[in-house]
């Protein structure tokens, strides 16, 4: 019997915590077959991003081609894609697939770096948005797409994330991770008009490198395997927090370390 297979389209993190490299731990720890097209080459740890090394749109074509014209993929998650250039280099590759692609609109890093030009922001908007079953934003990427100021309360994330249907996707998720308070409280709006609640007790810790690109990838996996898009969402929030309150037991970097992703096959 065939596994599930995702695909993920994001840029590479040397350390190991986010990007291309925390999608596949995730898809792994979900019980995923993870192929990936690697956009970008970071030079980053828990501290910084040092480097940005843009790939050429034409071997992201080529990578994307050499994937979809092999391997059957179920769904696909696109996360850093840098560039106007390589926006339409994947949304030209990826005219013809039908499955579930969530986009994880990847701007800037958790130690504060950009990681998508201003100019590639309208690209994302007309050219992926309207082919996205779901979109997931936190709080700054959704007010920098909307060119608003950040939600504060749930209300004003609805409202966000309704704004924000208005642009293409079936779906949005709203993701609280960077407001206060001791809940952490995700919204997801569809364009049925359905609204889901996800709240979490906000875990005190500084080990969250990468949870955006493995909330997205867990959400991804769970949709190659058929799952419907709530619950989808619904695993991956539990997942993504269990990963966060096992964190402080990897011990990696001096930094924003990495969740543990595979908290629930290492002792």
């Amino acid at each position: 019997m065939k596994k599930p297979i995702a695909l993920t389209i994001a840029g590479s993190d040397s350390g190991g915590g986010a990007g291309i490299q925390a999608d596949l731990k995730a898809m792994s720890a979900i019980g995923v077959y993870g192929a990936s097209v690697i956009t970008a080459v970071t030079a980053q740890n828990t501290v910084a991003v040092t480097a940005v090394h843009e790939l050429p749109a034409d071997i992201v074509s080529a990578q994307i081609s050499a994937v979809l014209s092999d391997i059957h993929v179920d769904a696909i998650k696109l996360g850093m894609l840098f560039s106007s250039a390589i926006i339409t280099a994947v949304a030209y590759q990826l005219a013809q697939f039908t499955g579930p692609l969530v986009i994880d609109p990847v701007m800037v890093s958790k130690s504060g770096d950009v990681l998508l030009q201003d100019a590639a922001i309208d690209a994302v908007i007309g050219q992926l948005l309207p082919r996205a079953c779901l979109l997931t934003p936190n709080l700054p990427e959704a007010a920098r797409l909307l060119k608003k100021s950040e939600a504060k309360t749930p209300r004003e994330m609805v409202a966000q994330g309704q704004q924000l249907l208005s642009m293409g996707p079936q779906a949005v998720l709203i993701k609280g991770g960077h407001a206060t308070g001791d809940i952490c409280t995700d919204i997801l709006v569809q364009a049925d008009g359905s609204i889901h609640t996800f709240e979490a007790p906000r875990v005190d810790t500084r080990n969250t490198h990468g949870t955006g690109c493995t909330y997205s990838a867990a959400i991804t996996a769970q949709l190659a395997k058929g799952q419907s898009l709530a619950r989808a969402v619904e695993f991956a929030h539990t997942y993504l927090h269990t990963a966060i309150v096992a964190a402080d037991r990897l011990l990696v970097g001096q930094g924003h370390g990495p969740v543990h992703h595979f908290h629930g096959q290492w002792t």
